[in-house]
């Protein structure tokens, strides 16, 4: 009885959760034109389902492993991920960045469908390889962007969001239902992942 009022609290998470599934933003890393600031690199990574997924899947799994974790994975992403744009902007070639990114989240969704809880340079190391991929797409396109200083401001902030909305989902959903909640998003995530791979 007591876990009613946490399961109408969850349905709404859950329901965004699936929406965020649904095809419709494939093509998350092709801007059209000359998109670019602040504003179009803030609402880029809220946009992009795939690089939703992938955060919001760092963060969630960030708060499954506790203790430093909560913190040093959600902030070791982003700056790996500058890496990977530096990279992108340069020009040079990576081989199969799609793939990579779309593999982060069948990764990352496993991770916290099982709970994983690795020595914590395991989980830095598993993340900061798909950081470099989700960077190099987006820095791959920062030179056709109007303002790529302001567009990049803004998309690492929007990271930075979606990593916090993460954390928050897990840490609030690791007690009810014994994180069984956490557990079903991870296993969306990894539903997710697996669109990406088919598309």
């Amino acid at each position: 009885m007591r876990l009613r009022p946490y399961a109408s609290a969850l349905a709404p998470l859950l329901l965004a959760a699936c929406a965020l599934l649904l095809p419709g933003t494939a093509e998350a890393h092709i801007l059209q034109g000359q998109a670019g600031g602040f504003g179009s690199g803030f609402e880029h990574p809220l946009t992009g389902a795939d690089h939703f997924l992938a955060m919001f899947a760092v963060g969630l799994w960030g708060a499954q492993m506790g203790g430093r974790s909560v913190w040093t994975l959600p902030v070791t992403f982003p700056l790996i991920m500058v890496l990977g744009g530096m990279v992108g902007i340069a020009g040079i070639a990576l081989p199969g960045i799609e793939i990579g990114i779309a593999l982060s989240l069948v990764a990352l969704g496993l991770a916290v469908a099982c709970s994983w809880k690795p020595a914590e340079w395991v989980a830095l190391a598993l993340i900061s390889v798909f950081a470099v991929c989700h960077g190099y797409a987006h820095g791959a396109e920062l030179p056709n962007a109007a303002d790529p200083a302001d567009y990049a401001i803004g998309f690492v902030l929007a990271t930075g969001m979606i990593h916090l909305l993460g954390i928050g989902a897990g840490l609030a959903l690791e007690r009810p239902f014994h994180g069984r909640v956490a557990r079903a998003l991870g296993i969306m995530i990894t539903l997710g992942g697996g669109y990406f791979l088919a598309a």
